[in-house]
């Protein structure tokens, strides 16, 4: 796997801004905060704190002291999807909320002010994937990569990537590398040549109940170990672990249904 970074290398710390476009946060909004926090604290490792409160309740996930993920509460009266959002970095949110809109995608939150940590749009593209926008000001990003706990990979499931890779060409000037397997629908993002995300054709085995999705990837050092750890924790495993040229990968559920990978990465 070609893991998704900023300015970090392996293991390391990004102490200066993410490139724009770059998925640069991962954030989760579900109903039970404190029994999804426990979850993903057993799982993980992770810590919180609590983070801007522009959308509701919300926490940053810590691990080994730096930033990794957010866990936000949905409002009771609104019966939203509980899914994982990754987030892609903008020099100029409002500027890139109406290169979405102009592009056949919508915006749905803001754009808006979170505190003084940053400026926020959530949207979807054309095929109604869901994902957020991030003008970066005290709060960066995702502070530390390629350890076990923090997020490794974010990948589009969609119908037909040949459909919808233009669009993020379009708004966040990505670049398409289609591999050497012609036969498989897979295209990998880059920017300036570094891969940053996937584009994933699913068909007609795209889940009918979730449509276009972003998935995201969370390495750990034992796949099969996490996959126990999930099912101990309330959640579902729904993909076994399977060996492909990332690692060894399963896709999970938290007790929320909120679906994720997990990822064991080649040494």
């Amino acid at each position: 796997m070609t893991e998704a970074r900023g300015s970090a290398g392996s293991g390391g710390r990004a102490h200066t801004r993410y490139a724009s476009g770059t998925p640069c946060w991962v954030s989760l909004m579900a109903h039970g905060l404190t029994a999804t926090q426990d979850f993903y604290s057993a799982l993980f490792g992770w810590e919180f704190r609590p983070g801007p409160h522009q959308l509701g309740p919300y926490a940053r996930a810590l691990l080994h002291g730096e930033e990794v993920a957010g866990i936000g509460q949905l409002p009771p009266d609104r019966h939203l999807p509980v899914a994982w959002t990754p987030y892609l970095a903008s020099d100029d949110v409002d500027s890139t909320a109406e290169s979405v809109r102009l592009c056949g995608g919508t915006i749905g939150v803001g754009p808006l002010d979170a505190g003084d940590a940053g400026r926020l749009a959530i949207g979807s593209d054309p095929a109604g994937a869901v994902f957020g926008l991030w003008q970066a000001a005290r709060h960066l990003g995702t502070g530390v990569t390629g350890v076990p706990g923090s997020p490794a990979w974010n990948e589009l499931r969609t119908f037909e990537a040949a459909g919808v890779v233009k669009f993020y060409e379009t708004v966040f000037g990505h670049e398409r590398d289609t591999g050497a397997d012609a036969d498989a629908d897979h295209i990998t993002l880059k920017l300036a040549g570094r891969p940053v995300a996937g584009i994933r054709g699913m068909g007609n085995t795209l889940p009918r109940d979730r449509g276009s999705h972003w998935l995201t990837s969370f390495q750990v050092s034992d796949a099969d170990d996490a996959l126990r750890r999930v099912r101990d924790l309330g959640g579902r495993i729904l993909t076994p672990v399977q060996d492909d040229p990332r690692g060894r990968v399963a896709t999970v559920a938290d007790p929320e249904g909120a679906v994720f990978s997990v990822v064991e990465l080649r040494g």
